[in-house]
């Protein structure tokens, strides 16, 4: 992997999808984009610094990193794709598991590690990183390094190379990076946890990792999604409207 440019594959083109992709092609990598629907339903603004949109075929193809940003209950089937990788790319996943979107996972509820269950579907050591951030501020907050109020994204994995490279692509993204250990630790950034989606300056962050009640993480993450849901169901499901509120709600319930 040359250190002036990495190639990307972006499995997913939603909000964080969107996202990573024009980010990380305006720092200069080679990025390629996939859905589950074809490259020619990627929107083209997504590819004006440059990447590419592919099939989800070839997004596998011939990358040093692979980054999953899909919803967490179709990852078992994306499997193939990643046996597909040289065993020395990093998968990046950004998924969250809701349990009243995303069904009844048994190995989950008795109390795995949501990022351990992803890394034994797919067979790969995973890095975990974005998912603790809301799309709005992913999308509208980044800021050059050493800026107050600099926005931290935490990062948790079990190889070293994967924490550095996942560490390095947070920060040219536009957000200082924090190491949250190993993803059997990674419950510290789930929904629910004082980390997840507060928008938390760098020892904002780490204080809040640190202080992380794993017990208590379930039911505060049910009682923000029954007020999230509240609120779209308020506003005809379209969801619109989030931004700082979401941040707000969840400093009040998670931290």
């Amino acid at each position: 992997m040359e250190a002036s440019h990495i190639k990307i594959g972006i499995l997913g083109a939603g909000f964080i999808g969107a996202t990573l992709t024009r980010r990380l092609s305006e720092a200069g990598h080679q990025v390629k984009v996939a859905n589950s629907r074809g490259p020619e339903t990627i929107d083209p603004g997504m590819l004006v610094a440059g990447a590419v949109a592919v099939t989800a075929d070839d997004v596998v193809v011939d990358v040093d990193v692979l980054i999953t940003s899909i919803p967490f209950n179709r990852m078992p089937g994306i499997a193939p794709l990643v046996a597909r990788t040289s065993p020395d790319t990093t998968i990046i996943d950004t998924s969250n598991y809701y349990p009243h979107r995303d069904g009844h996972i048994p190995a989950i509820d008795d109390g795995q590690v949501e990022s351990v269950w992803v890394s034994e579907q797919l067979g790969r050591p995973i890095a975990k990183a974005w998912n603790a951030i809301p799309a709005e501020s992913f999308a509208g907050k980044a800021s050059s390094p050493g800026s107050p109020g600099r926005i931290a994204i935490p990062i948790a994995a079990d190889r070293d190379g994967d924490r550095s490279v996942a560490m390095r692509l947070v920060e040219e993204t536009g957000f200082d990076a924090v190491d949250a250990g190993e993803i059997a630790d990674s419950w510290r950034q789930h929904p629910g946890a004082p980390t997840y989606c507060t928008d938390l300056t760098r020892d904002e962050l780490r204080a809040a990792l640190a202080s992380a009640e794993k017990d208590r993480i379930p039911r505060r993450r049910d009682l923000s999604m029954a007020v999230v849901g509240e609120r779209v169901s308020g506003d005809g499901g379209k969801g619109d409207g989030f931004g700082d509120w979401l941040v707000q709600l969840n400093r009040a319930i998670y931290l």
